[in-house]
């Protein structure tokens, strides 16, 4: 119950204007830890929801697959430059931005976690590396502006931002097959 608490707060602390405001001037801080901090305010408040509803977490994510798919087609869809751009210019993507990171990316991505074991849970890392290094080199390489509301420079540091993580998660894929596999399993 701590835990949930303490995820509630993290997403009302994100939800107030000047915290908001704020973390939505710099792109990278939008995009890599504001976006990131909601999916972790869900992750803090799914043991609670999960004790609420065990029913439709049973019924609908039984193997871990709905559930992340579900929390890879919200984060992919967060990842898009215009889905950045529209939250920064329409109060209804904005309140969707705040609305589907937690609960429909967060808390699908805590219940599906364990259910998906070892190798669900490398595609998945695998998966996401892909993804971030395709747009980070596409925010990098890309001739022009891809989001209204921010500044060349900015677009650069995300897409450096989205390639280092990129290669942080292929380490860690790496080091997770060289260093005793057998204990992940």
């Amino acid at each position: 119950m701590d835990q949930a608490k303490i995820g509630a707060g993290l997403f009302v602390f994100l939800a107030l204007p000047p915290v908001a405001n704020f973390m939505e001037s710099v792109m990278v801080i939008h995009m890599h830890m504001q976006m990131p901090l909601l999916v972790v305010a869900g992750l803090l408040m799914a043991p609670f929801v999960q004790k609420r509803f065990p029913r439709i977490f049973e019924e609908w994510n039984p193997t871990g697959i709905p559930g992340i798919l579900l929390f890879a087609l919200i984060t992919c869809y967060w990842l898009l430059p215009r889905a950045m751009d529209e939250a920064l210019t329409y109060p209804g993507m904005e309140i969707f931005k705040f609305a589907s990171l937690p609960f429909l990316a967060g808390i699908p991505l805590c219940d599906s976690w364990r259910k998906l074991g070892g190798t669900g849970q490398k595609w998945v890392v695998g998966f996401f590396a892909a993804v971030f290094m395709g747009m980070g080199l596409l925010y990098i390489f890309a001739p022009v502006r891809l989001c209204n509301n921010y500044l060349k420079i900015d677009q650069l540091t995300l897409g450096w931002g989205f390639v280092l993580t990129s290669v942080g998660m292929l380490v860690y894929l790496l080091y997770r097959a060289l260093v005793n596999p057998a204990e992940y399993e």
